[in-house]
């Protein structure tokens, strides 16, 4: 039999009051056009347990008993890459049979959702200590010194290649219909690579790449670009170029390429997209590109120089103001431990490195004081 509709507690509330005001079962059925036995029952609810709120249901009992649910987290905490059907089977051991969308619920509700791990470089000790070593370097740098700097890399964009959205919206049995698609094709339908340049007052050029990238290919890119991006962004005299570690720009004949040209390069840890902000760029680049749907290689270069000058100049002023707190989370995140001691520094605080855990109310401490120190 279905469950009746349930009585809004506004109107049981209601009913007591007309209750209370000495009328019958009856009077108080026809005034608020309910049913005797649902006042009735409301009002022996109320002489009962004195309200007249839901109370708690029993329900069915869980099946997880209080020691299956620590094993579950024990396990899913130690090896966040177990599946629900590994720990279905572990909590079999125990003699507790349940469904795996069960297990997922209950570690939902202590804190262990199902997430994509997300990628990152592998970091060696030495890449660890340089990427330090450069953010306590460049910690207190002047905001104007990261204004001046002309931040490049290389990215691909595929003309079929990976859309920006992971998720959609659809119903049942719609999972191939056309809008719910991704089209794919081998090596992503073709590609192009494209170099770029920005500073904080803007985008700078963007360069199309032919054919492979080696030393000569990437010195006649900073010859034709460079220059016309740094006198269009109005750096000033002082400006650094911004490079990372790849062997074609570190090579023999790029290095003297760059020093009889003058250009002055930004020393960079290996291993650290995280710490230049262009790659947010791309990733707008990327969203908008993919947004105008090219058919053809064509039309995929033309888009990509036609998106890449609308990036807004505040968008690129709000990514290089910020680049201090990049630096900042290099230092947190150092081994993943920090802690605080008193000491000769300005605010009377200073921080090393040892064992111990970090605890977020001391990282977000330690963002405060390194801001405070900059002030």
């Amino acid at each position: 039999m279905p469950r009746s509709k349930e009585i809004q507690e506004q109107m049981r509330t209601k009913v007591i009051e007309i209750y209370q005001s000495g009328k019958g079962y009856k009077a108080i059925s026809k005034a608020l056009g309910l049913q005797r036995t649902t006042v009735r029952a409301i009002i022996h609810k109320w002489q009962k347990h004195g309200t007249v709120v839901n109370l708690p249901r029993s329900g069915r009992p869980t099946k997880i008993t209080p020691r299956a649910q620590r094993q579950l987290i024990r396990e899913a905490t130690k090896d966040p890459r177990t599946t629900s059907k590994e720990l279905q089977a572990s909590l079999a051991s125990i003699k507790v049979s349940v469904h795996d969308s069960t297990i997922r619920k209950r570690l939902g509700k202590n804190g262990l959702h199902g997430r994509f791990p997300r990628r990152k470089p592998l970091l060696s000790k030495k890449n660890i200590m340089a990427r330090l070593n450069f953010a306590k370097k460049h910690l207190n740098d002047c905001q104007d010194f990261w204004e001046n700097t002309l931040w490049t890399d290389e990215t691909k964009v595929e003309l079929f290649g990976r859309c920006v959205s992971r998720y959609i919206w659809r119903k049942s049995n719609t999972a191939f219909q056309k809008k719910n698609i991704i089209p794919t094709v081998k090596y992503g339908g073709g590609s192009v690579m494209v170099w770029g340049f920005f500073a904080a007052s803007g985008p700078g050029r963007l360069a199309v790449i032919d054919g492979t990238m080696n030393s000569t290919v990437y010195q006649k890119i900073l010859k034709e670009n460079v220059r016309p991006s740094v006198r269009q962004l109005k750096l000033k005299r002082s400006w650094v170029l911004q490079q990372d570690n790849d062997p074609k720009h570190t090579s023999k004949s790029t290095s003297e390429w760059l020093k009889k040209n003058k250009m002055k390069t930004l020393e960079w840890p290996s291993q650290s997209p995280d710490l230049n902000p262009i790659e947010m760029l791309w990733h707008d680049l990327k969203k908008a590109v993919h947004a105008r749907k090219p058919s053809n290689k064509a039309e995929l270069q033309q888009f990509c120089k036609d998106e890449w000058a609308k990036i807004p100049p505040e968008r690129c002023k709000r990514l290089v103001a910020s680049y201090r707190k990049r630096l900042i989370a290099v230092i947190i995140r150092f081994r993943g431990q920090l802690l605080f001691h008193t000491g000769p520094c300005r605010f009377g605080f200073f921080f090393s490195l040892n064992n111990k855990k970090p605890s977020f109310k001391n990282c977000i401490l330690c963002l405060l004081v390194l801001s405070l120190t900059n002030s």
